[in-house]
């Protein structure tokens, strides 16, 4: 969406520029606006603007390439749903983000919960003498520190992901995920205390 673009949404009754606001903020709010009204490219724009982040956390998060793409996807078109909701004054990307991480936390416990269920066949299976084939893993990520976000729980990845690959400050993830902000701050250090023992880095 261009200069032209928002110079007509001006002429239209558009969003009229606050002082110091940044350009790619006032763009925004333009786009936003015009999303709202049902504009479709619109709709496109802030999804190429702020797929990059989103599908980033729930890959994180959910340490799995296709489980993150669809959770961003489906995050995303909540968001779409519920724009007539949505007040414009704020940006757009923490509110996305909290229902991309929010719908990844739930999606990682369910997980969680279904390999306790296969754990415990399995292990009937075992005792009845019958072979059981691994599956193979679908991790998108498979460094060394990948590996041990991937052993944190869904939680304490979250606010991991928040805090490190989107930036968002303590306070922002409290408001965000709706927690105090001391608890915030103690998953903060678990998982940070987590993630140097898996890397064999001392605790600074």
């Amino acid at each position: 969406m261009g200069a032209a673009t928002a110079s007509r949404a001006g002429e239209d009754g558009g969003i009229e520029a606050h002082p110091g606001e940044e350009p790619s903020r006032r763009s925004e709010r333009v786009l936003l606006r015009a999303a709202q009204a049902g504009s479709e490219e619109a709709m496109e724009s802030l999804f190429r603007r702020h797929w990059p982040a989103a599908y980033r956390a729930a890959c994180f998060v959910v340490h799995d390439a296709a489980a993150g793409e669809d959770i961003a996807q489906e995050a995303f078109l909540a968001a779409v749903r519920a724009l007539d909701r949505f007040d414009r004054r704020r940006p757009f990307g923490p509110w996305l983000h909290r229902i991309v991480v929010n719908r990844a936390i739930d999606w990682a416990r369910s997980r969680s919960l279904r390999r306790e269920v296969a754990a415990r066949a399995e292990s009937e299976v075992a005792r009845a003498g019958l072979h059981v084939v691994e599956p193979k893993s679908g991790g998108p990520l498979s460094d060394e520190a990948t590996e041990a976000l991937a052993s944190l729980s869904p939680e304490h990845r979250a606010v991991i992901v928040l805090r490190y690959l989107l930036d968002y400050t303590p306070g922002e993830i409290a408001e965000m995920l709706e927690l105090p902000r001391g608890t915030v701050n103690s998953r903060l250090r678990r998982a940070l205390d987590r993630l140097q023992a898996q890397l064999g880095r001392p605790a600074s």
